[in-house]
């Protein structure tokens, strides 16, 4: 029998893909099948602006958050990884919720690849390309719904 799980999928969560200039956010849970981008909170010299995160945190009150983990194509750490990771932690030290980190690579892709579908459709615009990094939150929610042992809790 497999580990019991830190965070029940049933859950709703607060997605993160984390950048050097900027956190995409979005929410999502088992409920509604998958996840919607919410955000893009900025990361100043001074780290990630922690207002914004709060004030997305108090008004979804999610159970837990999941956090791209940015390995590379060949599964191996990078510097991104690091920041990634020590997000987590902050998260986790911050709001007393599982934090838990999946594989990312190619969200940016699939979420790339999601807006292109629904300009053709005529469903977004130009501009709204300033949230990709909030769909590729997304995708890694929708990652973790799909595989939810592949999951790493931040320790």
């Amino acid at each position: 029998m497999p580990d019991p799980l830190p965070l029940s999928t049933d859950s709703t969560v607060l997605g993160f893909d984390v950048g050097s200039r900027r956190i995409g956010v979005a929410i999502g849970s088992s409920f509604g099948g998958n996840a919607r981008a919410l955000a893009v909170v900025d990361v100043h010299a001074a780290g990630p602006d922690w207002n914004a995160l709060e004030r997305l945190f108090k008004d979804w009150r999610p159970q837990g958050m999941i956090v791209g983990d940015p390995l590379t194509l060949d599964g191996e750490d990078q510097p991104a990884r690091k920041r990634a990771l020590a997000f987590a932690r902050q998260l986790q030290q911050r709001f007393k919720v599982p934090v838990l980190m999946i594989d990312e690579r190619s969200s940016s892709v699939e979420a790339a690849r999601r807006f292109a579908v629904e300009r053709a459709e005529g469903r977004k615009r130009r501009r709204d390309a300033a949230n990709l990094d909030a769909v590729a939150a997304a995708v890694i929610i929708e990652r973790w719904l799909s595989s939810p042992h592949d999951a790493i809790p931040v320790s």
